[in-house]
């Protein structure tokens, strides 16, 4: 009887061990099982993939097609190819969508077809099963591409007309779009409408082609149809005084430099919404950003010594880029080309009443008379130029001088006589008005009266160098339209008697029309110059007259 016990306890123990065994074995595979998940995650993560795509792109462009051995037709379309993607890769971030689209595809394809990826993984690079861990410029980004298969470069101007988001959220703040926006869009679009592969790739593919060669946080924002986009305007830099110990120096910068890069901005109809759900997330992706926008056309180099560039796009928008010291932190400014379909003057202002200020305008345009545009930035001066050209004679010639070329009239007015002059490193302002005189133009369009010497010259050419003139000014009132462009007259030594400037100014002036900030035609100024003189000489005749 004890044998049988002795064998049965042996037999207990040996399977008491062979469990533990087993236990242990079942620990450490699940833990090699997770080590190889958590590799498996961090290889489809975005930096793994812009990893891959930059290493990609390199191999394809440099690689050495001689050494392959392909055969004549095929090296002819491989070489067509790669010169295609070096092309495409050098001018997609200048504002070119062809190229970007091309790029885009080209980055769309390798994550496919050469990375591998497929419904499971793609939920490792964006969470997008569990919508409660995705961050709110992925879940924009989605939004974004199923709105813009529906209505192409409308998709934004579309969400903010549906959802409100141009409207302040309380008296006191400014127009801004929030991560509760974000989440309330994403909830009603994407959650009923459902994602499929594609949309989830799609969406990946941008986020990474916009950190790789766009234009980051703002990239596919930047090519839809608004006013403008600009960034690094808002948050405080932060200020070092002398009692700070390091530490809290490096706390400051921290949060103010978290707060500085958190000021994505776009421009719509006239307004400065704020996306603050977005951030550029280090410095070095906002100076990579503003390098990407102004570097078309090669304008130089941004330096200390050189801190703003005023240039254009290849889509024809002005860009404008600052950086310290000039400025208190690194900004951009792109101001987008005018939509040339809509510049009508019917369209433009259809307030109560608005005919009357339309017809006269009109008829100031068909009787040749040098017209002043004023009012505020962003209150439609150069849009309102840009409609009142077509009401000028057809065979009148126009010439055209700019700080850089907005306002497009070769575009919108194809068949008219039309050269347009804008300022460089070597060729200013005033040089590129004298350098017209040789042009045969009858009318002088400046796109804005901004300098000393081009206030000057817009006197001198509305009198003597051509029929009549257009220009826009910032001028608050037709009074401080004439002091100003009168100081213009002294400061640039033309006049030294402030009395002679001031009629020089008010004879070459006819008409003002101001602009309100909510875009409606304030008042139109008639200036007609009265000789004080005359009348001084003429009361005092009488005066005399009366006392005999």
């Amino acid at each position: 009887m004890n044998y049988w016990m002795n064998i049965m306890l042996i037999f207990i123990i040996i399977g008491f061990i062979i469990l533990i065994l087993s236990i242990l074995l079942l620990r450490q595979n699940k833990a090699r099982n997770k080590f190889k998940s958590e590799d498996e995650r961090e290889k489809y993560s975005i930096p793994a993939l812009m990893d891959f795509i930059k290493r990609r792109m390199n191999e394809i462009t440099n690689s050495n097609l001689y050494a392959e051995n392909l055969s004549e037709d095929e090296f002819k379309r491989r070489s067509r190819r790669r010169q295609e993607l070096k092309e495409a890769l050098k001018s997609c971030n200048t504002g070119d969508l062809s190229s970007k689209i091309y790029v885009r595809e080209y980055i769309f394809d390798l994550l496919l077809n050469e990375y591998g990826m497929n419904e499971e993984n793609i939920n490792w690079v964006i969470p997008f099963n569990n919508p409660q861990q995705m961050g709110a410029r992925e879940k924009f980004e989605t939004i974004l591409h199923l709105m813009i298969k529906k209505h192409g470069n409308r998709a934004l101007p579309y969400l903010i007309e549906t959802y409100g988001l141009d409207q302040p959220k309380n008296d006191s703040s400014p127009y801004a779009i929030d991560e509760a926006d974000v989440e309330l869009m994403y909830k009603d679009i994407v959650k009923k409408q459902g994602l499929l592969f594609e949309d989830k790739l799609r969406v990946v593919t941008q986020i990474i082609y916009s950190h790789y060669k766009g234009f980051g946080i703002v990239d596919e924002i930047r090519d839809q149809a608004i006013d403008g986009v600009m960034g690094g305007v808002s948050g405080s830099p932060g200020r070092i005084t002398a009692y700070m110990t390091d530490q809290d120096i490096l706390q400051q910068a921290m949060k103010n430099g978290q707060r500085t890069l958190n000021s994505a901005w776009i421009m719509y109809k006239k307004k400065s919404i704020h996306l603050s759900f977005l951030s550029f997330e280090h410095e070095s992706e906002l100076r990579r950003v503003i390098t990407n926008f102004y570097k078309y056309g090669s304008p130089g180099q941004l330096s200390e010594s050189k801190p703003a560039i005023i240039n254009e796009m290849y889509d024809g928008s002005r860009i404008t880029v600052f950086r310290p010291k000039l400025t208190e932190s690194w900004a951009f400014f792109n101001r987008k080309k005018y939509d040339l379909e809509k510049v009508e003057l019917e369209e433009l202002y259809k307030q109560k009443n608005a005919e009357l200020p339309i017809t006269l305008l009109k008829f100031l345009m068909k009787g040749n008379r040098s017209l002043a545009i004023t009012g505020a930035q962003g209150s439609g001066k150069t849009t309102l130029l840009m409609a009142l050209v077509k009401y000028i004679r057809p065979f009148l010639n126009l010439r055209v001088q700019e700080t850089a070329h907005e306002v497009n009239l070769r575009s919108l007015y194809p068949d008219r006589n039309i050269l347009s002059f804008q300022e460089t490193d070597t060729v200013s302002g005033q040089a590129g008005l004298d350098l017209q005189k040789k042009t045969d133009g009858d009318v002088t369009i400046l796109g804005e009266v901004a300098t000393d010497p081009v206030a000057a010259w817009m006197i001198q050419t509305s009198q003597v160098a051509s029929l009549f003139t257009l220009f826009t000014h910032h001028a608050k009132t037709f009074a401080f339209l004439v002091e100003n462009l009168r100081n213009s007259l002294l400061k640039t030594s033309m006049f030294n008697n402030e009395e002679i400037a001031e009629r020089q100014v008010v004879n070459a002036l006819e008409f003002d029309a101001h602009l309100h900030d909510s875009r409606y035609i304030e008042r139109i100024t008639e200036c007609i110059p009265v000789d004080y003189r005359e009348e001084a000489e003429t009361l005092k005749h009488i005066k005399n007259a009366q006392t005999r």
